[in-house]
Order: C-alpha cells, then sequence, then structure tokens
C-alpha cells in the first residue's frame, strides 16, 4: 500500500549520529508526515558503532553525502522535505537547487559557495580538523571540551557533556576542507544553485550564539539567495547555539519548523 503521507527527511550534519534526530522524528510523524533520519555514508547504525569504525565515515566528501541523500529520495513516493542541520543544512540547500526536494529547512546551515564572512569563532570551532591537513582525508572526533566550545556553549557544561556523550561520532573532514576552498574553486562541491525561481521554499534557521555557524554567516546566506524569487525565509532563536536541534530547547525549534511548513501549504497529509 502506497504511504500518502508527505515524507520528510532529515539531514544530521559533521559530529552527530542520525538517531540524535529521533524526537525530530517522533513529532513529524505525530504531525501526519512520514519521516525518516538517514545517516551520512559510512556512519554506523548506532553511535557506538560510528565510534568503533571510524574509517567507514572518513573521506566522504560533499558530493558523496548528496550522491547517497538521491539514491534513498528513489525509494521514495515523491519528493520529500528536508530538515537539515549544519552540513546537512548545506546538503539541504544543495539538493533543493536541484529540484530534488519540494522544500527545506536549512538549521545553522554550513556556508555555502559565495558566504565570504569568516568568523574566528567558526575558526576555531573548526580546528579539530583544520589543525593537520591529513585529516581532508581522515574521520575527526571532538573532545567534550571542543564540543563544548563548538556545539554546546548555550547550554549548561553539564547538558553539553551529556550531549556529547549521547550523540558524537567522528566525522569526515573533507566537506569542511571543501567549503573552505569554495570561493577559490571553480566547480566546488559547496555551490548551491541559489538563482533557482522554480524550487520549493526554503527556511534558514539561525542561534544567535552558535560559535561553529554564527549568524552573519547565515545572513550571508540569506543574501546569496536575494535574486531568486523562490520563496527564501530567515527565523532566528537569538539565544541558542549549535546544539539547538538535540539539546533541551530541540522542540521549540522544530514546532517553529512545523509551523512554517504549514504555512507554506507543506502540511503531512497535504
Amino acid at each position: 500500500m502506497t504511504d500518502t503521507r508527505r515524507p520528510v527527511v532529515f539531514i544530521h550534519g559533521l559530529w552527530l549520529h542520525a538517531n540524535s534526530w529521533q524526537p525530530w522524528v517522533d513529532l513529524f510523524h505525530e504531525a501526519g508526515y512520514a519521516a525518516v533520519a538517514p545517516g551520512w555514508p559510512g556512519d554506523g547504525e548506532t553511535v557506538e558503532d560510528s565510534r568503533q569504525n571510524p574509517d567507514a565515515i572518513a573521506d566522504k566528501g560533499i558530493d558523496d553525502v548528496v550522491a547517497h541523500y538521491l539514491r534513498i529520495f528513489e525509494g521514495l513516493d515523491r519528493k520529500p522535505i528536508l530538515v537539515g542541520h549544519s552540513f546537512g543544512g548545506m546538503i539541504s540547500e544543495k539538493l533543493l537547487g536541484m529540484d530534488a526536494a519540494d522544500a527545506a529547512i536549512a538549521i545553522d546551515a554550513a556556508q555555502i559557495k559565495g558566504v565570504l564572512p569568516l568568523p574566528l569563532s567558526s575558526l576555531r570551532a573548526t580546528l579539530p580538523v583544520f589543525k593537520n591537513p591529513a585529516n581532508k582525508h581522515k574521520a575527526v572526533s571532538l573532545t567534550p571540551e571542543q564540543f563544548r566550545y563548538s556545539f554546546g556553549n548555550a547550554v549548561s557544561a553539564e547538558e553539553s557533556d551529556q550531549l556529547h556523550e549521547a550523540w558524537t561520532i567522528p566525522a569526515p573532514g573533507k566537506p569542511l576542507f571543501e567549503a573552505a576552498a569554495a570561493n577559490f574553486s571553480l566547480h566546488s562541491p559547496a555551490a548551491v544553485n541559489t538563482h533557482n525561481d522554480d524550487r520549493g521554499p526554503l527556511l534558514l534557521i539561525m542561534g544567535g550564539k552558535d560559535h561553529t555557524v554564527p549568524e552573519v554567516i547565515t545572513k550571508s546566506t540569506l543574501k546569496q539567495y536575494r535574486d531568486s524569487l523562490a520563496v527564501t525565509e530567515l527565523l532566528e532563536f537569538e539565544d541558542r547555539g549549535h546544539s539547538l536541534v538535540i539539546d533541551s530547547g530541540w522542540k521549540d525549534v522544530a514546532t517553529a519548523s512545523l509551523e512554517w511548513l504549514e504555512k507554506q501549504g507543506l502540511r503531512g497529509d497535504s
């Protein structure tokens, strides 16, 4: 029997396992969507599986991840809505620009080609990868202290440590190197078709206290869409950091996402 519910695909970013989306998946199911959260290529089934086999995760770039999700979409009855965080947000933007999705919500999305600001906090947050050029082909883990700065700065130290223990996995360094070189590369995988007038609606969500993707990056991303006639909107959670999709305030962000989809006429049963 064909599932008539509108599909939603959640796409995680670097250092978080796909299972961290489970509360979102449950909430979107309750709202009538057919929600799934598949991992990146090479991810293990669980956090522990991923930690035990970092070589399977290593050396996966942006194009590898895009191709992986396009294959997943082939098994759906229709184009999905995408909800992505960090690099998952950038991947969502790219797929939306390719007309592979009906809409996208990009939360604290990594910078796309054309975004020029590079705040010091972003450099510090990504230093665990960039400090060694060989990390381009490796998978790198974050210590609790590094996670606290990059993700958990807007929550308590105790909550940050709990999130680190529950959800962090090694992440490929390659996407970060690709994004860093994007504005110097003619055919960068971080390029997004921001001029597509016929694409579905896009919501950019930013956390005002985010160290990894500060608001200046998201606002610069919004400017990249200024010549597109398609719906592009921005929503800010002023007191939130990069952990906003997994910390104790996740439901505020998820509820706002559902409300925006309803305003776009993209209900789960529509």
